[in-house]
């Protein structure tokens, strides 16, 4: 790489390559070519730089210079003013909202400021197929440092003195895992990595796979080589096809170089590791029902004991990690316990990925110390709630976690205080609300995915939560009783006590979290039969008022024809045929039409 004076990074993520970033990186080959710098400039396709509301995103290094928004017919500008004469491009650099002054180098831009890339260090640096990149970053080394340098019980033990806590779910201490599948006894292990990444809105596994691929097998064969497997799974859902395809082609890589395989440079120490792909089924991210989805069975959960690291995968001790938890070990046993510990809180060591989401200016992948205040991530690193509106609350653990309110803005994002709230870490999805939504509603859309996932196999969650659906479904319809908001509170009791596995059993968060915090919105709904935030539109009703001109444009956009009137007259909507959609209301220059 170092015959290159620059290269050009173009982001090869999902989300930028929907946006055409594919042609963005053919164009520059084609213009480097034209323009006779192919040998000296290199453009290069990595994976995502988090900043996705801004993507495409293109990066010249070593300038530093961030491009936003980039479009193929920007690239030839980028060539002739940048690579050739020295200056940026203006009108493509990012804008800061609140200064309105251009920022060129990506490390000034406000959505990185509080950032610290452990998990995703590799991500947007490095082509994630080559393995040459990987290598050229420390890649592999860790690996190498273990095989020549290190037993395999100081390699648990420096795991488990980090504090490293599992990234996809209840923040089970690693190190512990690991020391429970080395204890035991069996003539075959596993080391199984768990990207069925099935939360709404989430994307931090899928980013890491598609940006740093080596990072989890090297992660995968250090926790082989601790724990006496030789095999290893990656159980990843077919919807991930470019994270599967860069996958494969790692695999292979690793293999080419003797980095996987049989005798792994030349220790004696043999690890294989092969993909199994699921079809996409939630329950299937918990880890016994994974298990049994690998063997071919119905992905349902098991009972525990025995645990995974006792009888796991055919019944043979296994360790499961997610994605993101894999990708924190190589710097670990690089740069010590004491290093990661150094990072984040006492109880949460280290750093979080946090697919930031909904109704927020900076939709983005973000990763950040372990204990950053909410409202940081919110104002500083997200860029505030959309449209200047009112932040209202946030949903953490994808549907199995809890609506955090504005008052708890200051709260520390960890563990045990996300805990403490009625929430959860989960796997890293953040998704922001606002003013204009309701909590009510919300709940329901969250069953709604419960009860769709659920797989059936214990009452409590088959049968439960659909009645907890069935009786939000009756409140947003405004039929509620405040005897339903009793049997809400206690059925999400016995569903959280009773279901057989941590799905079922955090299934109600969402419904328990919001009648604690939106009540208000509750009461409304069953006593007032009304929803404050125009969300549930069986409640409403839209009429108009005196201030209509008669313009027509409610009558023109209306989908059903329930508006009548003549140019320049009062309007009026006929509620029989009104579908309560809310065009008229959105589209009234006037604010003459009013919801109640």
């Amino acid at each position: 790489m170092s015959k290159f004076r620059m290269h050009i990074l173009v982001c090869g993520g999902t989300g930028c390559m929907s946006s055409s970033s594919g042609e963005i990186f053919d164009v520059f080959e084609k213009e480097l070519s034209a323009n006779s710098l192919s040998n000296e400039v290199q453009v290069i396709k990595t994976g995502c730089f988090g900043f996705c509301e801004q993507g495409p995103i293109v990066k010249i290094y070593p300038d530093n210079v961030f491009y936003v928004q980039v479009k193929p017919a920007d690239v030839s500008r980028i060539i002739s003013e940048h690579v050739i004469k020295g200056r940026t491009v203006p009108d493509i650099l990012y804008k800061n909202p609140e200064s309105k002054e251009t920022v060129a180098e990506h490390r000034e831009i406000p959505f990185y400021h509080s950032q610290l890339r452990i998990a995703l260090r590799n991500c947007g640096l490095i082509n994630p197929e080559e393995i040459d990149d990987y290598i050229s970053v420390s890649g592999y080394e860790a690996l190498g440092k273990c095989l020549t340098e290190i037993s395999r019980e100081d390699v648990i033990s420096a795991v488990k003195a980090s504090g490293l806590r599992g990234r996809g779910g209840a923040g089970v201490s690693t190190g512990f895992k690991w020391e429970m599948a080395y204890k035991s006894q069996g003539d075959k292990k596993y080391v199984i990595c768990n990207a069925d990444e099935g939360d709404p809105g989430a994307f931090m596994d899928r980013s890491i796979l598609e940006g740093d691929p080596h990072s989890v097998l090297e992660a995968m064969a250090i926790c082989g080589y601790a724990i006496g497997a030789d095999e290893g799974v990656i159980y990843i859902r077919a919807e991930y096809p470019l994270a599967v395809e860069r996958l494969r082609i790692a695999i292979r890589q690793a293999e080419e170089y003797g980095l996987l395989g049989d005798d792994i440079l030349g220790s004696g120490f043999s690890f294989h590791i092969s993909l199994s792909l699921g079809a996409g089924a939630f329950v299937c991210g918990e880890e016994t029902a994974l298990m049994n989805s690998v063997q071919g069975m119905r992905g349902e959960p098991r009972m525990k004991p025995p645990f995974p690291a006792q009888a796991g995968l055919w019944h043979k001790p296994s360790n499961v990690n997610n994605v993101e938890t894999w990708a924190n070990i190589p710097p670990i046993i690089l740069k010590g316990a004491d290093w990661f510990k150094s990072i984040g809180t006492e109880k949460s060591p280290g750093t979080k990925v946090f697919a930031l989401a909904g109704q927020i200016n900076n939709v983005g992948l973000v990763e950040v110390p372990m204990g950053i205040k909410l409202r940081d991530i919110i104002y500083k690193v997200g860029g505030g709630v959309r449209g200047g509106k009112r932040f209202k609350a946030v949903q953490t653990g994808g549907p199995s976690g809890g609506c955090i309110p504005a008052e708890l803005l200051d709260l520390a994002i960890d563990y045990d205080s996300l805990q403490s709230v009625g929430s959860m870490m989960g796997s890293g999805g953040m998704i922001v609300m606002d003013e204009t939504d309701c909590m009510v509603n919300i709940a329901k859309y969250y069953l709604e995915f419960t009860v769709e996932e659920s797989c059936g196999k214990c009452t409590p969650c088959r049968i439960g939560n659909r009645r907890l659906l069935e009786i939000l479904e009756k409140i947003t319809s405004g039929q509620g009783t405040e005897d339903d908001l009793t049997e809400l509170k206690d059925l999400s009791a016995a569903i959280q006590d009773s279901s057989l596995c941590a799905l079922g059993q955090t299934a109600p968060n969402p419904v328990v979290s919001t009648m604690k915090y939106f009540w208000d919105e509750y009461i409304a709904h069953v006593r007032d039969k009304k929803c404050t935030a125009g969300k549930c539109t069986s409640m409403l009703t839209y009429k108009v008022t005196d201030k209509c001109i008669g313009c027509t444009i409610c009558a023109k956009n209306c989908p059903v024809n329930a508006i009548s009137g003549s140019l320049k007259s009062l309007h009026s909507i006929d509620p029989a045929k009104c579908v309560k959609c809310g065009v008229c209301f959105n589209k009234c220059p006037k604010q003459a039409i009013e919801r109640v």
